[in-house]
C-alpha cells in the first residue's frame, strides 16, 4: 500500500471515525457505532474498507487495528525525487504559473528569474519598441509580484536587454 492509497482509505469521514474509534480501543460493532456515532450498517461498509486496506483486523468482537502494517507502511521510503537543479527551486519560488509572485533581493537569484523572464518573452537581436516591452512584461506582473516598469530597469541593468533610442533588444 502506498501513502496515496492510505491517504484514500482514510479520506472519508466516517472511515476515520470508525477507525478512530477502533484505535480507541472498540472491538465491536455496535461499540464502533456508538463512539463514532454512526449507524452500524454504515460501521460494518467502513470496517470492511478498512480491512481491505490492512488496516483494521479480526472480526466483530475483536477488531483491533494492525499496528503492523501500520508500522511497516511507515518503513516503505518514499520514492526518491529527482534532484532539482538551483535555478528550477528559484524559478519554483519566484514564478507560478507564468507569474512572477515577487521579485528576489539576492541579486544571483534575481538574475535567475531575469533570465528566464527575458529567454521566455523576447527573442535574440529581434527590435522592441518600449510599447512591446511592456506588454511583454505586464503579464508577469499579473500577481502583483512587481511591475513592468522595474521589470524593465533590472532586464537593462542587467544587460539582458539593450535600450538605445527607444528601441529594446535582447542580448
Amino acid at each position: 500500500m502506498t501513502a496515496h492509497a492510505l491517504a484514500n482509505s482514510l479520506a472519508d469521514d466516517g472511515r476515520r471515525r470508525v477507525f478512530a474509534a477502533v484505535v480507541l480501543g472498540a472491538t465491536g460493532v455496535r461499540e464502533v457505532a456508538d463512539r463514532a456515532g454512526l449507524p452500524a450498517r454504515d460501521v460494518v461498509t467502513a470496517l470492511r474498507r478498512l480491512a481491505d486496506a490492512g488496516l483494521v483486523s479480526g472480526a466483530d468482537g475483536a477488531l483491533a487495528v494492525d499496528a503492523e502494517r501500520l508500522r511497516e507502511l511507515a518503513r516503505v521510503p518514499r520514492p526518491a525525487r529527482p534532484a532539482e537543479s538551483r535555478e528550477e527551486i528559484v524559478l519554483r519560488t519566484f514564478v507560478r504559473d507564468g507569474v512572477l509572485v515577487g521579485l528576489p533581493a539576492q541579486r544571483g537569484r534575481r538574475r535567475t528569474v531575469l533570465e528566464h523572464i527575458a529567454g521566455r518573452s523576447f527573442a535574440p537581436d529581434t527590435a522592441y519598441p518600449e510599447r512591446a516591452v511592456d506588454d511583454a512584461l505586464r503579464p508577469w506582473c499579473a500577481d502583483g509580484g512587481s511591475d513592468h516598469v522595474t521589470l524593465r530597469r533590472y532586464l537593462i541593468d542587467e544587460l539582458l536587454l539593450t535600450r538605445e533610442r527607444g528601441i529594446y533588444r535582447r542580448v
